[in-house]
Order: structure tokens, then sequence, then C-alpha cells
């Protein structure tokens, strides 16, 4: 596991066995699951996202989850509190050898994302993957490739798009409500420095309860490092700060709305001002120019919540909407002005309808609410903002050849 050709070796491994007809694998993608048939699931990551999305997931109708794979023995207990008695695995390998185990959730640091994803597959389970679903252009072709031909179910944890709003917005907009949509704007702040992502180091935590080598992936190879393990989210090795937390949200749920596709090209520019325990930015502006005739901004702020929950509009030439993360969204006509008001008490996660949806596809064999194509662009979308900022150029995405340049 310790660099790119490792992975593929890993990946070419996994393909070989699938094609081979090895007993847990065929018995994984052979099983069919009947409307009434209990879905059996494993986590593999078990931190604080992960433990967010297993409770929702337990909560869903006729499902059990069997089984948790984490590089963070510490977490272990923390997950036999959800699910008593739950098998623990270190190796998230083992986890997939159980050929009982229908599905997967998916919710390790960003930079593992390929790696679990392409495992996964190849043991025949279907995916519910965390956002952002690939760390970089070169990964998502990867996990397309693994992907391809395999029948499974793919969800991407782009939860905003279960939450309604996708389609009703659309049929407003396909309608003419608001004319030629041209622009889009959309923010996110939060008042706390550091995002609020500051993870203290547990007390009495044993850096031998950790597999180091298996949380480096394919990163640069160096030495234990504590915070690194538990503020991953503050390092460009593993992460792509609030770009990969919350703007791909915003962007897998307007891609959806207007259709749109990698953007042609991308600049983006800012600074940590306020947050120095971070490599990332903490104040930053993104613009992407797509093919489609849309401009696409997007805000981050830490230090400064006056844009929360997250306020977008989407203007056309015969008028605007306005939409929050609550859901509320309000058509203006142009010439009007006419603020929405901010949500109070009206914030509702979509989380446990998006896990519902995923489960639901898995019995069905159906499209789930955010599928591997939003996943794709909205991903490559949000590395090209990151290489945009660490490069301070414009960058463009070639079609042809799928790469950033």
């Amino acid at each position: 596991m310790a660099n790119r050709r490792d992975f593929l070796g890993t990946v070419m491994t996994g393909a070989a066995l699938a094609a081979a007809g090895t007993t847990a694998t065929a018995k994984s993608a052979g099983r069919v699951i009947g409307a009434n048939d209990r879905i059996r699931f494993g986590l593999i990551g078990a931190g604080a996202r992960g433990q967010e999305i297993l409770k929702p997931a337990i909560a869903c109708e006729n499902v059990e989850c069997v089984a948790v794979a984490d590089a963070y023995t510490g977490r272990f207990a923390e997950a036999d509190k959800i699910v008593p008695g739950v098998k623990t695995f270190q190796d998230h390998r083992k986890l997939l050898e159980d050929p009982s185990i229908d599905a997967v959730l998916i919710a390790t640091p960003q930079h593992l994302h390929a790696r679990h994803f392409i495992d996964s597959i190849a043991a025949g389970k279907d995916v519910y993957q965390e956002k952002t679903m690939a760390f970089d252009a070169d990964d998502a072709r990867e996990m397309r490739n693994a992907l391809d031909g395999s029948g499974r179910v793919v969800q991407v944890g782009l939860q905003w798009n279960s939450s309604g709003g996708v389609q009703k917005i659309r049929d407003r907009v396909k309608a003419g409500e608001v004319g030629k949509p041209t622009l889009v704007e959309t923010h996110h702040f939060r008042q706390p420095t550091h995002g609020g992502w500051v993870r203290p180091i547990p007390d009495g935590f044993d850096p031998s309860q950790v597999d180091w080598n298996a949380f480096q992936g394919d990163a640069k190879r160096v030495p234990f490092d504590a915070d690194r393990f538990f503020n991953w989210r503050f390092y460009w090795d593993y992460s792509g700060g609030n770009v990969f937390e919350n703007f791909v949200h915003f962007a897998a749920f307007w891609f959806a709305v207007l259709d749109l596709d990698v953007p042609e090209s991308v600049v983006s520019s800012g600074g940590n001002y306020l947050s120095p325990k971070m490599n990332v930015p903490d104040v930053f502006t993104v613009t992407m120019k797509h093919r489609e005739g849309v401009l696409f901004t997007f805000t981050s702020m830490f230090g400064n919540g006056y844009y929360e929950p997250g306020r977008t509009c989407l203007f056309g030439d015969k008028g605007t909407v306005v939409h929050t993360l609550a859901d509320v969204f309000h058509v203006v006509p142009a010439g009007k002005r006419e603020e929405l008001p901010a949500p109070k008490g009206s914030f509702k996660n979509p989380t446990p309808q998006h896990l519902a949806n995923f489960f639901d596809c898995v019995r069905t064999r159906s499209e789930p609410n955010s599928p591997f194509d939003i996943g794709f662009r909205s991903a490559v979308a949000c590395r090209m903002a990151v290489e945009a900022f660490r490069r301070n150029a414009t960058v463009r995405w070639d079609p042809a050849t799928e790469t950033i340049i």
C-alpha cells in the first residue's frame, strides 16, 4: 500500500479475483436482493462523518450493519456503542471478504476514496461513497473504469440532491420562469476559524493504534504525525479544504438542476488569514466558466457567519431563484428585488433520505439521486478549483483526454 503502483496492483488483483469468481466475490455479486430482503452493510471509515451516516443508516428499514473497518482501532468502541456487537477490522479488505455483506458505506479521508471504492466494487459490493467522490481526475477515471460493467449501485454522498429541491427548481427553470440562466452565485460562511474542523488528540492516544501506512495510502510518505491523522482536512496531501467539504455540495446540486458538465475553465484566489493551523485557505473564491453559457461562483469564508446556511442565487434574464441549504427557495421575477428571509429552525439535513434512497436502489437496482456521473463531474470541478488556487493560474479541462491542463 506504499504507492500508486501498489494500489493499481491491488485493483488488478481484485479485478482478477472478480473475473475468476472467487467465493466471496461470486456470492456478493450474484445475490439477488428481493423487496423484502434484509440488506447487510459494512462501514469503511468510522470517524466523525462515518458515525454521522452510520446512525441514520441503521435506522433505515430492513437493513443491518454487520462490520466496521478503520485504520484507527480507537474508533471501534465508538462504533460498538452505535451497533452493539458489530465486527471490527483495521484492514478494510477483511471486511470486503465477507460474502454476506451486500453494500458498503465509505467515509474515509478524501485521498483514500479511490482505493476503498475500487476494492469494494471488485468485491461485488454496492457503494455509498462520501463526497468528494474522487481526490483528482486520475482517481475519478480509475473509479469509473472499475465501475463500468460491474452492475454495482453507487450513491455519492451529496445528500442535498435528495432534498427535493433539484427537481422543483429544475421544473421552474424548464418552465422558463428565469429565462436564460447565466450566473450561479453561491456562498458558504462559518463563524469559527479553521471551519470548526479542529479535532483534539484523544486522551491516552497510542500511535500503535493507527495503521499509518494504510492512512497515507498514495500520499507522500512522512513520519507518523498525530495531527495529520486527526486533522487531515488541514493538509493538501489528504484534503481539498472547503472546496471538497462544502463547495462540492453546491456544485452537485446546481450541476443537476442545470445539467452542467465539467467546467471549461476555473480560476480561484484567496488565502489563509485567520486559521494558521491549516495548509488550505480559510477565505477564497472560485469562478467556473461552463460551456453551457453559465458562470458559476463560490465564496467561502471562515471567521464570519453572515451567509450561513449557504444562500445561492441563480440569475436569469427573466428572473432569479434564491435558495438556501434549508431547501427553501423563491423565484423573483425580473425587475423586482425580494429577499428570502433567513430560515429559523427549518434546517433539515437530508442525509437520512439520501441513505434510504441508496438502500431502496440496492433493492430495485435503479439509479440513485446522486449517481456516479454527478460525483464524477463535481469531483473534477472541485479538483480544478484546488489546482487553480495552488497554481495561481487558470486551469482548463480537456474533454478529449479528460485531464486538467
